[in-house]
């Protein structure tokens, strides 16, 4: 049975409903901050060579998915069942990127099917989006790190060329950055997510919202509201791009 959104935010835990400030009279809008943030500067794996920028530009979809595939530029490659590349629509508006998989991605080869799936799955329907459609799903990392554990920096960078190029063949209109590691992946910013919210950041000319990842408000229920707010927040970025 299809949940309506009201039903869709009770899940999430939000109540009382809130209007939605799309809603609300037109006014003329305020002006967002911006932060250009800088590419981070990729890290070497210990005794791995990473793939060069002219190794993964030319790469089309079929090229970049056996590529991954086949990786071995870091250890996560040794206990992986799958690797998770990502998932949905290839000319998205919206990128939602996370950390890594977890147990249930690793064996089904898909990111965020578990709880934290499940979540992110009721996040999109309450501002009306859904997995595949213009919407992909990604993370920092294509091989789940051992016991769930936060990818540490030199995986992060072992992966950042294929997270790279795979922006570059979607194009998505905005980036969601889901927790701190997709933050140091794509930002190379290691601040507080408290102090990064509500923040327009820029990777090379799309607009980059933060908002906390779904794993981590399963553990901390009060600042799903926040998640919620930062949701609407990237939803007017998308809306000004398309102006």
């Amino acid at each position: 049975m299809s949940l309506s959104r009201e039903q869709m935010l009770v899940e999430m835990g939000i109540s009382p409903l809130w209007v939605l400030r799309d809603a609300l009279p037109a006014s003329a809008p305020e002006p967002l901050p911006v932060v250009a943030a800088e590419a981070p500067a990729v890290e070497q794996a210990p005794e791995q060579a990473l793939p060069s920028t002219a190794a993964t530009e030319t790469m089309d979809w079929p090229a970049l998915d056996a590529a991954i595939r086949e990786c071995r530029n870091c250890g996560l490659c040794q206990q992986r069942k799958q690797v998770v590349p990502g998932v949905g629509d290839r000319n998205p508006d919206w990128l939602f990127i996370g950390e890594g998989p977890g147990a249930e991605e690793d064996m089904r080869g898909e990111p965020f099917v578990g709880q934290a799936g499940k979540l992110l799955d009721a996040m999109l329907a309450a501002i009306d989006l859904a997995r595949g459609e213009k919407v992909y799903i990604a993370n920092a990392v294509k091989c789940r790190p051992p016991n769930n554990r936060t990818p540490e920096a030199a995986e992060m960078a072992a992966c950042r060329p294929w997270l790279e190029r795979q922006i570059e063949l979607l194009k998505p209109r905005v980036i969601v950055l889901l927790g701190k590691a997709a933050v140091h992946s794509v930002l190379g910013d290691d601040r507080a997510l408290g102090a990064m919210r509500g923040q327009t950041f820029d990777y090379k000319g799309i607009p980059v919202a933060v908002t906390y990842h779904p794993a981590y408000l399963l553990r901390n229920l009060p600042d799903k509201a926040k998640a919620w707010e930062d949701l609407l927040f990237a939803r007017r970025l998308l809306n000004r791009v398309n102006q």
